[in-house]
């Protein structure tokens, strides 16, 4: 299908291609259960795929953070039932600390990797791309559906190794060595490890498989008169996201190797001069350098958190726009932010490194690189806000979480300037407050974009409302929630509460912060039983939500609302629809909207 598609300019091609797809079309009714819903290569079905997957993967890294969260905010309580669960692992009831930091481990890998990067991007990038562009599907289809079957392999390997006898791996979500390059370093360094490092390099084959088929698509397969500048910001959003992604992600896969051969062939890339104190050993290598990994893993590491927040920022400005019925504020600032945000994205790494020992010089070239990117942050921020001025603003629950998304991202961002300092990062490197600030700016804002996505594109996807009421009741809940939890950790990390311990009692200083994590633990409990509830919405509404009965239920001008309610294969059963103007025409001309898809009047050209 992919050969026929109509390239912008190629008017005489839309027959052949039509005639085609219904050529297809017939074909595609006689297709088995295995080949619509499993081994699919629709676009559509692909990023289902890709959100129940992740869905599935939120519940299980929510639930280990509940967990850890018992033991933090309940450290000298005891609970049966995990020793149930978890048997050895949580004897007497209580998390072992060796377990406790696997558990951390796990959690960061599968929420950062797992949710919010093939979560998010592998929904949004396949559904809205060639709906948003007009296009029939993505430029290949089968390497589409090959990247959600690698990101399948990811999974099921990872889930794999929640169940070895030595236990998953358990050296940080970074796998720093020489912890995760010597087995004997300790029990989650072993078997868990190996299989941790293939999950992630499967993943990366899966990123870079879909990310190539993003960038391509947006850049070949676009309608007639769908030009780079009248694509709607989600688009430029995804293609950002998959080139950092296609840049960043194969410099981790090679870190990930270099791992491997020092764990299983000997090598030295990143060991040097260690002594094992079990065995009274120590070992030939000599040579490496910890530090060379740091480097490979957050050259990934800093644009990985904007593979994460650019989907969210673009789908965020579409339904502020949307909703605010009001066209998006300073359209080219937003665009050039975008890439103002790609670009130096890649020139920040060494700030997750300024206590590595780093040329303090070095140190305060990358302070700079790390404070200027703020200002196309700021950008998109006042552009949201205009955007929101005296917009007659409809509060949808996805506008909601859109408008929840600028809160978290500005008061999260904020924190990032005195970690982006070197010096205050003396202080404040590996505390709380590195935990507090990534998780409101990154998790937890990139979960409100997530969530503001889909309700806003439910209706496309399973031709069914959610349930409003449900909706309201899981974003003030989910909101007030994350700053209860997150926010109280900043103080915490500023009083030099160090992460990743399971327990802060034999500390007389850290006292005073008993009771606050045991109101933070308290808080994380209700808020992952709302997540629960918006799953049963989710899932309830896929079979007994009120229907759609109009094709465009939103009032919204972009190309996807002009497809059927229930679009086939191929999107449009006719010709693709032509576009004419830029998808943000509200309160146009004494009109409330007018879609991209309408010609220009006259009267308009001559303006």
């Amino acid at each position: 299908m992919s050969n026929e598609q109509v390239l912008p300019g190629h008017g005489e091609a839309v027959a052949s291609h039509d005639v085609l797809h219904e050529e297809h079309a017939e074909h595609h009714h006689k297709q088995s259960f295995i080949t619509k819903y499993i081994f699919s290569q629709d676009h559509k079905m692909i990023s289902r795929q890709f959100l129940f997957t992740g869905m599935t993967w939120a519940v299980l890294g929510g639930l280990m953070s509940v967990v850890f969260r018992l033991q933090l905010g309940y450290p000298h309580s005891t609970f049966p039932w995990l020793q149930d669960i978890f048997g050895k692992w949580a004897e007497g009831g209580r998390i072992q600390p060796e377990f406790y930091y696997a558990l951390v481990t796990m959690h960061g890998t599968i929420l950062v990797f797992f949710v919010l990067t093939g979560g998010l991007s592998g929904t949004f990038a396949n559904f809205l791309i060639p709906l948003q562009c007009g296009a029939r599907d993505m430029a290949a289809p089968f390497l589409n559906m090959l990247s959600y079957w690698f990101f399948w392999m990811a999974s099921v390997v990872l889930l794999s190794s929640l169940f070895v006898a030595t236990g998953p791996a358990s050296g940080g979500w970074t796998s720093y060595p020489p912890l995760s390059a010597l087995g004997d370093a300790s029990e989650g360094s072993k078997v868990g490890m190996d299989l941790w490092i293939t999950a992630m390099a499967l993943f990366v084959v899966s990123s870079l498989l879909g990310g190539l088929n993003y960038i391509t698509t947006i850049l070949n397969m676009r309608t007639k008169g769908m030009s780079m500048t009248r694509l709607p910001l989600t688009i430029w959003a995804l293609f950002f996201t998959a080139v950092l992604g296609v840049l960043s992600f194969p410099v981790l896969l090679s870190g990930l190797i270099l791992l491997m051969f020092d764990r299983h062939g000997g090598n030295s890339f990143y060991l040097s001069d260690i002594f094992i104190a079990s065995t009274h050993k120590a070992l030939p290598n000599e040579g490496g350098s910890a530090i060379l990994y740091q480097h490979l893993f957050w050259f990934l590491g800093h644009p990985e958190v904007y593979i994460i927040i650019l989907p969210a920022m673009g789908l965020v400005s579409e339904v502020l726009a949307v909703n605010s019925r009001k066209p998006i504020f300073g359209y080219m600032a937003m665009v050039g932010s975008l890439f103002a945000i790609a670009i130096l994205s890649f020139l920040v790494w060494a700030h997750h490194m300024f206590v590595t020992g780093l040329n303090p010089f070095l140190g305060s070239v990358f302070v700079l690189l790390t404070l200027l990117i703020a200002v196309p942050s700021a950008i998109k921020v006042f552009n949201w806000l205009t955007t929101l001025w005296k917009g007659n603003i409809r509060l949808n629950p996805a506008m909601l979480f859109a408008i929840g998304f600028v809160s978290l991202f500005i008061s999260g961002g904020l924190t990032g300037i005195f970690l982006g300092n070197s010096t205050l990062d003396n202080h404040l490197h590996d505390t709380m407050f590195v935990v507090a600030h990534f998780h409101i700016v990154m998790g937890v804002s990139a979960f409100f974009g997530m969530f503001c996505g889909v309700y806003h594109w439910f209706p496309k996807m399973f031709g069914r409302y959610m349930n409003q009421t449900m909706g309201y009741i899981h974003f003030w809940v989910t909101l007030a929630g994350a700053y209860l939890i997150f926010w109280p950790m900043h103080y915490e990390g500023l009083a030099g509460l160090p992460r990743r311990y399971p327990d802060y009692s034999g500390w007389i200083n850290f006292n005073q912060f008993e009771d606050l994590n045991r109101f933070m633990s308290d808080v994380a409990v209700v808020v992952f039983a709302v997540q629960l509830m918006f799953l049963f919405n989710f899932f309830y509404s896929i079979f007994k939500g009120r229907r759609v009965v109009t094709l465009n239920p939103w009032s919204a001008n972009t190309l996807e609302w002009t497809t059927p309610i229930h679009p086939g294969h191929g999107n449009w059963p006719g010709e693709i629809p032509e576009v004419h103007r830029w998808p943000y025409d509200y309160a146009k001309d004494g009109r409330e909207f007018i879609p991209q898809t309408e010609p220009i009047s006259a009267a308009e050209a001559r303006h």
